[in-house]
């Protein structure tokens, strides 16, 4: 892979980063439209950079929608996410008014601006939730950042807006160098479908069968499989927070 490098708008148009950022096909008019449109949010400058690639370039991310990298704009390093040109949605405004909305109970990356072909919002630094699982088994640290996860997936729930990749968490979780955990990535999420972002999280974290559970477990303890059902079948039925504690307290007891 290329070494990390930031370029200046006009250094875009050179291969292979002018392919970047029409992932995965350019045309020329479509990356000129492209340059025009970050030159209106005011952006100065992208750095590429991160463990993921495209084209043999460092990123941050790549998904089905978008890849995500770094950008600099009025002194401030930002995450900015590009529509990929063969995206199965036309714009990422509806990204962009669903991480408006969590933003609004405290949760997710920072919105900045948002147009057809990007999303700009708050850099965050740190390892995905897997990679910090491995880095860190103290106890008290893990119960408590699992436990700030899980909160926030109440304030979502509350919010009436469901995530809806919280089954997939190692994604979407990711926690900063300050130990503090960020849900991110709300391009499938929903305000008009039950929200189930407690109910995604905890069994992705107790009951999912793949590392994660056998991690926590060996950090916490076993999870009580049936205790861990019950409590979160009466938090569906009622998420009070009552409910909730009981939740937390037979996840990271």
């Amino acid at each position: 892979m290329r070494e990390n490098v930031t370029l200046p708008l006009e250094g875009l148009i050179e291969e292979p980063y002018g392919s970047v950022m029409c992932y995965p096909k350019r045309e020329e008019s479509d990356l000129q439209s492209r340059l025009k449109e970050l030159e209106m949010h005011g952006v100065t400058a992208i750095e590429f950079a991160g463990k993921a690639d495209a084209f043999n370039v460092p990123i941050l991310g790549k998904g089905y929608v978008g890849i995500v990298v770094i950008a600099q704009r009025y002194g401030q390093r930002l995450a900015l996410k590009i529509r990929r040109v063969d995206a199965d949605r036309v714009d990422l405004l509806h990204e962009a008014k669903m991480l408006t909305k969590a933003n609004s109970a405290g949760v997710g990356p920072t919105f900045v601006g948002a147009s057809k072909n990007y999303l700009l919002m708050q850099l965050i630094e740190g390892k995905l939730l897997p990679a910090w699982l491995e880095a860190n088994k103290e106890k008290t640290l893990v119960r408590q950042v699992l436990y700030e996860v899980i909160e926030q997936c109440w304030h979502l729930d509350l919010l009436s807006l469901d995530h809806g990749e919280l089954n997939k968490a190692p994604k979407h979780v990711i926690v900063d160098y300050c130990q503090q955990p960020w849900i991110v990535d709300f391009e499938t999420s929903s305000d008009s479908r039950r929200p189930a972002n407690v109910t995604a999280i905890c069994q992705y974290l107790t009951m999912s069968g793949g590392k994660i559970p056998k991690t926590i477990s060996a950090i916490l303890g076993e999870r009580n499989r049936h205790e861990v059902i019950s409590a979160l079948g009466n938090y569906k039925k009622d998420q009070r927070r009552e409910n909730l504690d009981k939740v937390m307290q037979v996840c990271l007891r």
